[in-house]
């Protein structure tokens, strides 16, 4: 009887699966057992072919050649791992194996890469899916005691195939239709674009946004402020007339408490952590990235075996998970930082299991981000990982505490016919609140304090006071906010409220941009292409950035476009949906990008010179083109213009006002683009030899060459 081979996705995790499954011989690219065969892949060791891997016509970019939509998707190795794809291929195909694991992360992703190395290996053997949420022995252990069939995730791999076929087709596509129509390099994604232009237009609103001065009154009672309300509650007085006019009224004048009103108030306890939620907290809390979020919370997956799964989009656990609950929380209570909260929960009716924590309903590929239930030592995390795992510590102990309860009490005074509010609050039970506090970092986002409440007095209705003075605040109204990562992965999560269609909005509820496990790599690629930049805590688009949501089509930045694809991948995912029918949609859509680009430049959009990166030479501008506005830049020969490929021909040959007595240089050239004239020079007339002085205009008709004018002849 042969061996079975495990492939996991990472060594890290070969090495951990190896371990339990006592394969400990060092082999070539793999770990040997008298049963098994581990061995790994390295992320993704197979990707889609180039487009010049279907017709070497291809490597030009050139839009005529467009749209590339190959009948049939080729793969192609990814050049760094080649090796270690060789070494997969050979054991996928020795007589020694008999059946395949596929052990890579459970997950859309990780399925799809496993399905793309038994793609391109033509490997026929069956295999069988480990899927766990848990890096713990005993984890392993129980996933390995509970393999499925392998054609059971078809679904989730026809899901991740056509997204990753259809990011492809519009990203290639697009790329290069508005990269050769533009003359710059223009990244352009099913997801990146739409998640762009969200940035773009909320800059648009802090632009067009004018400020307004407003005031608010505020009246002295004798032990407590109130702030002037009128019928509706507003406390916004538009001209600071009738704010003084008001302030005079009631100054000194008897007051009435008209209405003492008390309500108790509850907040629940907030649901367990999803990888967005984490990362939206990191951020907030302690300035981390997304994708900082992810690496950190990753690790703690793979090589502290201190939390689940991270890259999940459920926030419940399943029914089958209270016996794991319990001894998650015992091995939480063995530690000094936790225990006075987690001990609380073992005594009897501690863990109140409620529809808020347990919900199949709720709980897709994976459930929510929780700690593990191995032996812990925090002690040995860095900084960042103690940090990340108090988080999913402290909330996943306190969503089985009480709700915090406060009570609002509101105070209505009246004087002289106007009204006046005071608003306190009693906190009667932390409940909740109080496990988080206590066991999370402080945060070291430096936001504006809030305004401290006030402790009101006893009052009761009917009392009389006496307005003692009074307080005019001048205030302004305040722009739309800047988008932090925090915030951006709620827009993006919950891009459906972009969409004015009521009932498409309904449909994507459900759907986002992107998914948990790809949001972060999209705002890094959109900081990577130039599109938005980091300025302190929040992101602002660049000048290509806007530019480039200025040329592409409603349908490309819009989130519908992209929501309704995630919808729709989801679809496949449950059988809800052909493969055929989404890609079919794809391809329309490719053709209909093409054809947007391919209809004309948008009037007036002139990218920015590309700033070069790394060692290479940097690129000195010696003005605008007056042709079509792109850097002119020089080579050993001529002054010419960065958009040369696009067809702009613009160029100014050093040598070409040699006969005149003349140095093009890039003094001269500097001068001539910025003046659209030079200021009156030496030269010597050609024909002649005739010496004087004249002045050159640049002659656009003639391609920018510079055409001497008003000559005088030198006096002699």
């Amino acid at each position: 009887m042969g061996k079975i081979l495990v492939i996991a996705e990472k060594p890290s995790v070969a090495r951990d699966i190896a371990k339990v499954l006592k394969a400990g011989q060092k082999g070539d690219g793999c770990l040997i057992g008298e049963e098994y065969v581990v061995s790994w892949a390295i992320g993704h060791l197979v990707t889609l072919a180039e487009p010049e891997d279907y017709d070497e016509k291809y490597k030009k970019w050139n839009i005529s050649l467009l749209p590339i939509l190959p009948e049939k998707m080729k793969l192609k190795a990814v050049p760094k791992t080649r090796p270690q794809l060789k070494i997969l291929h050979k054991l996928m195909h020795s007589s020694e194996i008999d059946s395949i694991i596929c052990a890579t992360d459970s997950g859309r992703e990780g399925e799809l890469i496993f399905r793309y190395i038994y793609d391109i290996a033509k490997c026929k053997k069956p295999f069988r899916r480990l899927w766990i949420s848990s890096m713990t022995e005993q984890a392993i252990r129980d996933g390995f005691a509970a393999l499925k069939d392998g054609s059971e995730y078809d679904l989730l791999y026809h899901s991740a195939k056509c997204r990753s076929e259809a990011d492809w087709l519009v990203g290639m596509n697009a790329t290069r239709a508005y990269t050769t129509q533009y003359n710059a390099l223009l990244s352009i994604g099913r997801v990146q674009t739409p998640t762009l232009a969200i940035i773009v237009e909320r800059q648009k609103e802090i632009d067009a946004f004018v400020p307004e001065d407003y005031f608010e009154l505020q009246a002295y009672f004798g032990d407590f402020w109130g702030t002037w309300t009128d019928k509706e509650e507003h406390t916004r007085i538009p001209k600071e007339e009738t704010a003084k006019e008001i302030a005079v009224k009631v100054q000194g004048k008897p007051a009435l408490i008209e209405k003492v009103e008390k309500e108790e108030k509850r907040t629940p306890p907030p649901l367990l952590y999803d990888l967005t939620e984490l990362q939206r907290d990191c951020n907030r809390k302690f300035g981390f990235s997304a994708k900082k979020t992810l690496d950190i919370a990753q690790n703690l997956y793979e090589k502290r075996k201190a939390v689940t799964y991270p890259r999940t989009d459920s926030r419940y656990l399943s029914d089958d998970m209270k016996g794991k609950v319990r001894h998650t929380v015992q091995r939480l209570s063995e530690l000094e930082k936790y225990a006075a909260f987690a001990q609380p929960l073992l005594e009897e009716g501690g863990l109140a299991f409620t529809k808020r924590i347990i919900d199949n309903s709720k709980v897709t590929d994976h459930h929510a981000i929780i700690p593990t239930d191995a032996k812990l030592r925090p002690d040995s995390f860095s900084d960042e990982e103690q940090k990340v795992f108090s988080l999913v510590a402290a909330r996943f102990l306190a969503v089985f505490y009480p709700y915090y309860r406060y009570e609002v009490t509101k105070v209505q005074v009246r004087t002289e016919g106007e009204a006046f509010l005071a608003k306190g609050t009693v906190i009667l039970e932390e409940g909740w609140q109080r496990v988080e506090k206590a066991l999370t970092p402080p945060s070291s986002a430096r936001g504006k304090k809030k305004e401290e409440e006030q402790k009101l007095p006893p009052v009761q209705q009917g009392e009389e006071r006496k307005t003692e003075k009074t307080k005019l605040l001048k205030k302004k109204t305040t722009p739309p906010l800047l988008y932090t990562e925090s915030s951006l992965l709620s827009a993006m999560e919950n891009a459906g409220r972009f969409v004015e269609d009521e009932a498409l909005r309904e449909q994507m509820k459900d759907s986002g941009l992107g998914t948990p496990a790809t949001r972060a790599a999209i705002i890094e690629r959109l900081l990577t292409v130039g599109y938005i930049v980091r300025k302190g805590k929040t992101l602002v688009p660049t000048e290509k950035g806007r530019k480039l949501i200025d040329i592409v089509p409603d349908e490309m930045r819009s989130p519908q476009t992209t929501g309704k694809w995630e919808k729709g991948l989801s679809s496949i995912a449950k059988g809800k949906m052909s493969e055929e029918r989404f890609m079919e949609s794809i391809r329309r859509y490719v053709k209909f990008l093409v054809q947007d680009a391919a209809s004309g430049r948008k009037a007036g959009v002139v990218f920015p010179e590309e700033t070069r990166r790394g060692k290479g030479r940097k690129t000195n501008s010696f003005g605008k083109c007056p042709l079509c506005g792109r850097d002119v830049l020089e080579n050993t020969k001529a002054f010419y213009c960065a958009g040369w490929k696009g067809g702009c021909k613009f160029t100014l040959w050093k040598d070409s006002l040699k006969p005149y007595g003349v140095e093009l240089n890039g003094v001269f050239v500097k001068k001539l683009l910025k003046a659209g004239k030079t200021e009156r020079i030496p030269v010597a007339l050609p024909q002649t030899g005739e010496k004087g002085t004249a002045v050159f205009l640049l002659n656009k008709e003639k391609g920018g060459m510079p055409e001497m004018m008003d000559f005088m002849r030198e006096e002699t």
